[in-house]
């Protein structure tokens, strides 16, 4: 079965976007030669994306994922409301909808086959998949930036202890690597 990564980057202060919604200075250190080497592993290891619909939605176009999205894999939504009309396809990434966590969790790693499912974007959806028992795995990518009000990226999980796996410097960005324990 696939290993579900859930993840974030986030500032110093906590935050996964400034008061204003705005998350792109968290995203700026991509473009350096440092950033781009860690998209491209990133995109090697997933077979898979799963995302909330506010994310989803952040597209300003739905049919640009087929075009020019950085994972050219399958996506999965969770969202209880599927848009009418489905996206634009190609022959690796399409869309598919659930309106359950479990399922779109089950459907994201059947697709991802023996490769990694990525959360990319949604700070309440790690939560949840977090809550659930359902990630093998948590990222956060902490980069030095202060934001001072915004989206908090772990306000309100339940409880929980989680082992340290890893602990990397990629260029500005510190990526902390943990396993979620089993909650007692």
């Amino acid at each position: 079965m696939a290993h579900l990564i859930a993840g974030m980057t986030m500032s110093l202060d906590g935050y996964v976007a400034d008061p204003d919604g705005d998350f792109g200075m968290l995203y700026a250190d991509l473009g350096t030669p440092a950033g781009e080497e860690y998209l491209a592993a990133s995109q090697a290891e997933t077979g898979a994306v799963l995302m909330g619909r506010r994310t989803y939605d952040g597209a300003p176009d739905p049919d640009g994922y087929a075009d020019d999205y950085e994972y050219q894999v399958p996506i999965v939504v969770l969202t209880s409301r599927p848009p009418a009309t489905p996206p634009r396809r190609n022959d690796r990434l399409w869309i598919t909808f659930c309106g359950d966590l479990h399922e779109a969790a089950a459907t994201a790693r059947e697709l991802a086959g023996d490769r990694a499912v990525t959360v990319v974007g949604g700070a309440d959806l790690n939560r949840q998949l977090l809550d659930a028992g359902l990630a093998d795995e948590l990222r956060v990518d902490v980069v030095p930036v202060l934001l001072g009000g915004g989206l908090r990226g772990l306000d309100g999980l339940a409880p929980g202890r989680l082992e340290v796996v890893d602990v990397e410097r990629v260029g500005e960005r510190t990526c902390l690597r943990f396993r979620p324990l089993p909650r007692s």
